[in-house]
């Protein structure tokens, strides 16, 4: 008899044969694509914010109305994509949304006045939030299914897309139209788009988490853990490891049923989409006024006010590349803590630096603070309640870092660049107290 591949399991066919059942691994590789584009997309679009602002004549605060387009449409569509998510799959939404922000990015460049760009923005945040909660509700499975913290692992690729998009924006900025240069960017999102959808399609069922045989009762088709599953730090295991982020502990399927959440539960899913708030908004705060800073309060050119998001973007991948490393050995609390402490000192010299070069370094420094707050987050609310934990962490986390950007734009007119910069330190420090609260939450019940 044929051995099959280790990283493949089996389910029992219908009539008693053996159906292989694609393994985690390909699917982990195609959602990591997915997380990479979406930063990818993302980040070409704000490096290119300072032409459209003056393409469009925009003010600070009129830019800021304009970019709440974006803010209005993830919002909106995250409350509804934990309802797709279940009735559809998390893999068809995010292949969807994926197609949609791909298209869509290119509207913004064809715009010649406020409103104009702030309808073209609704459609892109539209589809930015919908395939943020659709990715992560599918990551969380997958997380489930491998049992070990690698959700940091795909927040990585897109801190890494973000940083290739911000780094080939700053590139082109003097040589390409940004309507040329987004353009570019659809073309090639639906490009990764048409190459790496089939595989995430294709491999629904190698995300769900496997079953636990328990005897007699066991359900039919119960599926047995391959065998990397069992490794040292199973979120399963006891002892402090059972604080690991991103875990599923029993929640299920994140783009299953839907559950309805006990009040307890609903209370500590909310702390942690506070938590994601806190910290998603400094990174809404750098990708979309970082470099206005650099270039109108410290006088940089164009290259290097690109990379200062593609800086920032760098350190947060890097420090999400040791993610799961960091949350096996120190859990879940240690690191919401001393990440938060971290990006606020971080962006306080980042945002009151009198040099180019040392408020890059605290851009640098707040990034690597800022790296698995949100995946921590996230993942522990979804190990919690499944897709509404998730779509209620997200649509909170990803409304700090939509909503922040027009909030600095009204502060900046009001008071500075710089000033309204630091509301980046102040949430950052919440979120270390609010993780420090948190701590004693990793085995709250799940559902009523």
């Amino acid at each position: 008899m044929p051995q099959l591949n280790k990283l493949r399991t089996t389910l029992p066919g219908e009539f008693g044969g053996d159906i292989a059942v694609p393994s985690p691994a390909r699917l982990r590789t195609a959602l990591t694509v997915f997380f990479a584009l979406d930063g990818f997309v993302f980040a070409g679009w704000v490096v290119r914010i300072p032409a459209v602002k003056h393409q469009t004549g925009a003010s600070a605060s009129t830019l800021g109305l304009a970019l709440l387009g974006v803010s209005a449409g993830a919002v909106i569509t995250m409350m509804l994509t934990g309802r797709l998510c279940r009735r559809f799959g998390g893999h068809a939404v995010t292949v969807v949304c994926a197609v949609l922000l791909s298209l869509s990015i290119c509207f913004p460049a064809q715009t010649r006045s406020v409103p104009a760009l702030g309808l073209v923005l609704l459609l892109f945040g539209a589809a930015y939030g919908g395939m943020n909660v659709a990715m992560n509700s599918v990551a969380v499975d997958l997380v489930a299914a491998l049992r070990r913290p690698v959700m940091p692992s795909f927040h990585a690729a897109f801190s890494f897309g973000g940083m290739a998009g911000a780094g080939l924006g700053g590139l082109v900025a003097g040589s390409l139209s940004p309507a040329t240069h987004l353009f570019g960017l659809a073309g090639a999102g639906l490009l990764v788009t048409a190459c790496a959808g089939p595989v995430l399609l294709r491999n629904r069922r190698a995300s769900e988490p496997a079953a636990t045989p328990t005897g007699p009762g066991t359900r039919p088709g119960a599926v047995a853990a391959p065998g990397p599953v069992a490794e040292t730090g199973s979120v399963a295991a006891p002892g402090p490891d059972a604080e690991t982020a991103g875990s599923a502990s029993g929640a299920g399927s994140a783009s299953g049923p839907a559950h309805r959440m006990s009040g307890a539960t609903r209370r500590i899913v909310i702390l942690f989409g506070v938590i994601a708030l806190c910290t998603a908004y400094g990174e809404g705060a750098l990708a979309e006024w970082g470099a206005l800073h650099l270039a109108e309060d410290l006088h940089a050119g164009a290259g290097p006010a690109a990379a200062g998001y593609s800086l920032f973007a760098l350190t947060m991948a890097i420090g999400r590349l040791g993610g799961t490393a960091l949350l096996e050995r120190h859990g879940q609390t240690r690191t919401l803590v001393a990440g938060g402490a971290t990006a606020a000192v971080g962006m306080l010299f980042g945002a009151l630096a009198p040099t180019v070069w040392l408020a890059l370094s605290g851009f640098a420094l707040a990034g690597l603070g800022l790296a698995n707050i949100f995946p921590v987050a996230v993942g522990r609310a979804g190990a919690l309640a499944g897709p509404s934990g998730v779509a209620a962490a997200s649509t909170l986390g990803y409304g700090g870092m939509l909503v922040g950007p027009p909030v600095i734009g009204f502060l900046a007119d009001r008071l500075s660049l710089p000033m309204a910069l630091t509301t980046v330190t102040l949430l950052a420090s919440i979120a270390a107290v609010l993780g420090y609260a948190a701590r004693g939450t990793t085995r709250a019940p799940a559902v009523e």
